[in-house]
This record gives structure tokens, sequence and C-alpha cells, in this order.
């Protein structure tokens, strides 16, 4: 029996990219849907996808009223995809910079990972057209999220994934607190933490060609701090069971706006914190630093 897989594109001014991005996703394999989630367009990208959906049920959208965010624009086709029994689910962006043509490998890892990760920074994986400080910033995130959080993943904010339904329902989504950019990083966080089998496969990222990117400094920096809130989380479950609430809060947000505002004492902060929330969490409740499942491999 084919399984059947919903393809998300949360959509916000895409209205060049739209039509054609769906057209290319249906021809890749009649066991795909799709559902745009569009985010009250002003330049009609909801619209246009409306008409697209009068021209085949393959084809849904999901209107919100206004700008929520990425996180929850997937969060919201998740459970859509959960409600109506779909086997697979699929992250995709709207600007080509996830190429179709790249559906059937993530669809044939699938087949034997729980989630799958299209990866920019395994052998045969790249970027295109991308400058030189860009690719260093992107390659910098990586490493920074993957070596505080401990994630077997090389591409931890890459937003090209695949989940088996199993895997979405073994997750708290309820629970996921990022709603921009770094909601990939949580994501693969909460997927590794519950001992789901996570895959990378190789895809080529090429640089988008038409609209705008939604990406900003501001998005960068949230991300960032959302990596450490989420290192972090072992500590004040400790101090909560010390009776500290308030002290942890405090001592949480002190750190969060010493970062926030000195970015170089990343380079003092991290370490030690690494050390620290490692000594303790090992100590007391046992989260951090846990051995993997002997079912589960490292990706890389």
């Amino acid at each position: 029996m084919t399984m059947q897989t919903l393809v998300i594109i949360p959509t916000y001014n895409e209205r060049d990219n739209i039509a054609p991005l769906i057209r290319a996703v249906l021809a890749v394999d009649s066991a795909l849907d799709v559902l745009v989630v569009d985010d009250n367009s002003p330049d009609g990208t909801g619209t246009l996808a409306d008409a697209l959906a009068r021209e085949t049920d393959r084809v849904r959208v999901l209107h919100r009223p206004g700008k929520g965010g990425l996180g929850t624009a997937y969060l919201a086709g998740f459970r859509d995809a959960l409600d109506r029994g779909y086997a697979r689910v699929i992250e995709m962006d709207a600007d080509f910079s996830h190429r179709p043509e790249d559906l059937p490998s993530l669809l044939h890892a699938a087949e034997t990972a729980d989630v799958v990760v299209g990866s920019r920074n395994v052998p045969g994986g790249r970027v295109e057209n991308w400058s030189p400080v860009r690719n260093a910033i992107s390659k910098g995130g990586s490493l920074y999220a993957r070596t505080v959080l401990g994630l077997p993943i090389k591409d931890c904010t890459g937003g090209f994934k695949c989940f088996r339904r199993e895997a979405l329902t073994a997750l708290d989504l309820d629970g996921v607190r990022s709603t921009g950019f770094g909601f990939q990083v949580e994501l693969n966080y909460l997927c590794h933490r519950a001992g789901l089998r996570i895959a990378e496969v190789p895809i080529v990222f090429p640089e988008r060609t038409r609209g705008a990117s939604k990406m900003s400094g501001r998005i960068a920096v949230e991300a960032a701090l959302m990596v450490l809130q989420l290192r972090l989380d072992p500590v004040y479950l400790l101090a909560r069971k010390m009776g500290g609430v308030v002290l942890a809060t405090l001592a949480i947000a002190v750190l969060f706006w010493l970062l926030y505002a000195y970015p170089a004492l990343l380079l003092v902060a991290v370490p030690a914190l690494l050390w620290a929330v490692n000594e303790i969490s090992q100590r007391h409740i046992g989260i951090v630093g846990r051995a993997h499942r002997p079912d589960v491999s490292p990706s890389d």
C-alpha cells in the first residue's frame, strides 16, 4: 500500500515561487500531497494557492490571520497531517532552496529512519551562490548548536526534513517553544532526546532567485539564546527541586542579557557552561550527557 506523504510549505509573500514549486512537488510522486500554510501574505500568495487547490485535491491551503512564525506554521501543519492520517510529513521552504528533486532521497531514507534531515554539511551536500561569510555563519551556527546540545547532526539549522508519523506522535508538540528559525534546532534536540533514529542525506541548497529572505540578525540572536535555554533546562529543573525557582530564573535572565549585550562572552561562557551543566546533571538528574540508545546510530 502506498504511504501518503504531506509536504508542508509555509508562505509569506512567496507569490512568484508558490505555483511552480507546487507543480514540481506534485510531479515527483503521486503519493505526495501539499499543504500551504499562508500567513495572510500581502502579495496574494494565499489567494494564488487557493486557485491551485481548486485544480486538484492534492493541494490544500491553511490560512492564518497574520505572521505567526515559521515554527507555529509547521506545528499547525503537523497537527493537520496527524489528524488526516498521513504516514510521513515533510518540511519544505517555498523559495526553491529546498529542491523538489531531492525529495526522493528523503523519502527513501525515511524507510529506515524516524527523522531524515536534508543536509548541506555531509559529503555530497553543498550550498550554491552563497558568499564565504554567509557560508561560515551557517556552518558556525550548526557547530554551535551541535556542540552545546550534543546533537549527532551535522546540519542542525536546516529545515528540509521528513518525519515518520510515529516520530511526530513521540514528541510533545505542545511543548515546543520556538516560533522562528530556532524551531529547527529545537525540533532536532527533541527528536534526539526522544531516542528517535535520525539520518542525514546530502542535498544541494541553492540561493533563492526570487523574493526576499526572512532571516535577520535579531532572529539569529534569538536562535542562539534559545540553544542555551535548551541546554540550561536541566539546571533549572534541579534548582526547582531544591526550591530555588526564583533564583534560577533570575540567574538565567541575567546570563541571557549579558550574552545578548556582550556576544564576545560566548567564548568564555559556553565552555564553562557546558562543563557545569554536565557536572550537575550527571550527578543529580542524569539528563545531559546520557548515552545513546543502542538501537540509535549517530548520523555522522
